[in-house]
Parts: C-alpha cells; sequence; structure tokens
C-alpha cells in the first residue's frame, strides 16, 4: 500500500545536509516516487555573548557566539517498502539528525 512519507533533516553543518537531502532524492526518483524538496526552512540562529573579562574592571568588551542549525523537509509520495529499505541503507553522517514520518 503506498505511503506518504515526510523527512525532515536537521544539522549544523550545510554541506552535510545537502548531500543527504541529493542522496534521498536520487534514490526516491530511481525508485519511481514522487519527490517534493527539499524544502529549506527557516534557519535557527542561537546566540550567546559572553564577558571577556571575569571582573568588573576595564572596557566592557563581549564575546559574541552563533550556532546555525539548518533543516530540511523532503516529502516523498508513494513512498513503499523497496524506497524506503534503501532509504535505510543510506550513509548519513552523524552531524545530520533525521526524523521520519509515515502517513497512510
Amino acid at each position: 500500500m503506498p505511503q506518504k512519507a515526510r523527512i525532515k533533516l536537521i544539522s549544523q553543518s550545510l554541506e552535510d545536509i545537502d548531500n543527504v537531502a541529493a542522496q534521498i532524492k536520487e534514490i526516491s526518483e530511481k525508485m519511481g516516487a514522487r519527490v517534493r524538496g527539499p524544502v529549506p526552512l527557516p534557519t535557527k540562529k542561537l546566540r550567546v555573548v559572553t564577558r571577556k573579562s571575569p571582573c568588573g574592571q576595564g572596557s566592557h568588551t563581549f564575546d559574541k557566539w552563533e550556532l546555525r542549525v539548518h533543516r530540511r523537509l523532503i516529502d516523498i509520495e508513494a513512498a513503499d517498502q523497496r524506497v524506503l529499505a534503501q532509504l535505510a541503507k543510506l550513509n548519513i553522517p552523524e552531524s545530520v539528525t533525521i526524523q521520519l514520518k509515515l502517513a497512510a
């Protein structure tokens, strides 16, 4: 029975997430499934500002740190067992997190 699969990719590395998204799209199209995406979702920017000087003396100088979290969304229609089995065999870097939701 054909299913719909929604794959959400999350990573701090832009290159890794784009490579994985391209591999998922290529595998799905080879198997004959319709693919939408990868849709880039807004990048989360986590900022931390810290004071350079440990004491209260001197000029007020700060260090600014930023962590960017990139996200991509891929929808696969008519995803059968063959497509999902091929996606499970995919070599994924540790920096990429995958969330998979199946719907009938």
